[in-house]
């Protein structure tokens, strides 16, 4: 796909939303299936806001298309074109704002932010992680639990702080790790939950249910355990119609 037909860094006849409306802009680096997740959430009014822009630093990234689709602004902003991380996430600031967004979600953003943007954002930041965290911050999450023999494994709604996907974890749902289980199939049950939890956090934060502190995430007012609120795997695996010898 290529970027000529996607905006740039600048954003023309950008239309705004109806007064009132929450707005979404969601961060991604490849295919976008958790965008996917959000924008059929959104279709079905089961999202509570509009996802009014989607910016990859990626040009060539499918869930551009994905975007394109269903009428969403879709925007490349290569970070291969900026001199350091921090000037890009200079204009990364500039193309958000202009925006002016209620929350910004992380779908697949292969990015590690810079403080500064951080700042600019915290509170109105959600990411999805492939882990239960605090279990397996960073990279190849999967081959990490399966060398390790857990039991369980699953994946992680949480805020975004200047901690390496440390923020504090608002929803997890859990997936029970069989003998027969390989990388490729913990990736795709994890993504199943992922695509099944993303959208309720951001539902959630939109609703005002769901806040930021410097104590930590809150729910209704309670603040939250460590590890958030937890799906289990038979409630996950009910949710998603699993078969049962998966389950």
């Amino acid at each position: 796909m290529s970027s000529t037909e996607y905006s740039t860094d600048t954003i023309n006849d950008l239309t705004p939303e109806p007064v009132g409306a929450r707005r979404v802009v969601v961060l991604i680096s490849g295919s976008g299936s958790n965008l996917q997740a959000l924008i059929d959430a959104q279709q079905h009014d089961r999202l509570g806001g509009e996802i009014v822009a989607v910016i990859s630093n990626e040009p060539d990234a499918y869930g551009l298309k994905r975007a394109h689709e269903a009428g969403i602004e879709a925007v490349a902003l290569p970070h291969r074109e900026y001199d350091s991380r921090d000037a890009y996430d200079g204009a990364l600031i500039k193309v958000i704002e202009r925006h002016e967004p209620d929350l910004i979600v992380l779908a697949g953003f292969m990015r590690i932010l810079t403080p500064r943007f951080v700042q600019r954002f915290l509170g109105r930041m959600l990411n999805i992680h492939p882990s239960l965290l605090p279990a397996y911050q960073g990279l190849n999450t999967h081959a990490r639990a399966l060398a390790d023999g857990v039991a369980q494994h699953g994946c992680s709604v949480h805020f975004v702080t200047e901690e390496l996907d440390g923020g504090p974890v608002v929803l997890q749902a859990e997936l029970a790790v069989t003998a027969d289980d390989s990388v490729e199939t913990l990736k795709e049950k994890v993504h199943a939950r992922e695509h099944l939890i993303f959208p309720i956090a951001v539902h959630w934060f939109l609703e005002g249910r769901m806040q930021y502190t410097a104590e930590g995430a809150r729910m209704d007012g309670h603040l939250l355990p460590p590890h958030g609120m937890r799906l289990s795997h038979a409630d996950a695996a009910e949710e998603l119609d699993e078969e049962a010898n998966d389950t």
